[in-house]
């Protein structure tokens, strides 16, 4: 049922016109995306938001239990990208590579990829770039599956859309402080 929901939302933000990320390839065992997004605020603080902030951006839609707030990232090797509601939790991804105000990596399966068997490799990539940051949202996931990956690359796609666009929105509001 939770697969129905996830899907409903990302066709729904389809329709809304979300951004899209870029399908770099795209196989029956797995596929890449990737998205950039220039916000207006130096590294540091947009480094600050990913991993300090994530409730706050994080579309809530696309959480477990419908609470964003209940997220959180450890930005450490072997840290943890979870969602804690009591006794209800899951570990969305493990924190595999930080390099502050850079590079965080994590791997895992999002979403209904996860209880599928499959996994993946995320990467949030901050560059400085002329008037602000340029986070590059990359995900490249995979595995053993009956059915035929590709089919899944737009909801994903369309997902990764508004989780960068989440971020990016954060970002642009706070500087507009």
């Amino acid at each position: 049922m939770r697969t129905s929901i996830v899907l409903t939302a990302a066709i729904a933000a389809m329709a809304c016109g979300a951004v899209r990320a870029e399908v770099k390839d795209s196989t029956p065992n797995g596929f890449t995306l990737e998205n950039s997004q220039v916000v207006p605020v130096d590294t540091k603080t947009a480094w600050k938001a990913l991993v300090n902030d994530v409730g706050r951006w994080w579309p809530k839609d696309h959480t477990w239990w419908g609470d964003a707030g209940k997220l959180s990232i450890q930005p450490r090797a072997g840290g943890c990208f979870c969602e804690i509601n009591g006794a209800r939790q899951a570990l969305h991804m493990t924190v595999t590579f930080v390099d502050p105000e850079h590079t965080l990596r994590m791997t895992g399966g999002l979403g209904p990829l996860q209880g599928m068997g499959l996994d993946g490799a995320l990467e949030w990539r901050l560059a400085k770039v002329e008037g602000g940051t340029k986070i590059t949202l990359w995900y490249r996931a995979g595995g053993y599956t009956p059915d035929d990956l590709r089919k899944f690359v737009p909801v994903v796609d369309q997902v990764q859309g508004l989780q960068l666009g989440g971020l990016a929105d954060y970002l642009r509001a706070q500087a507009k402080k």
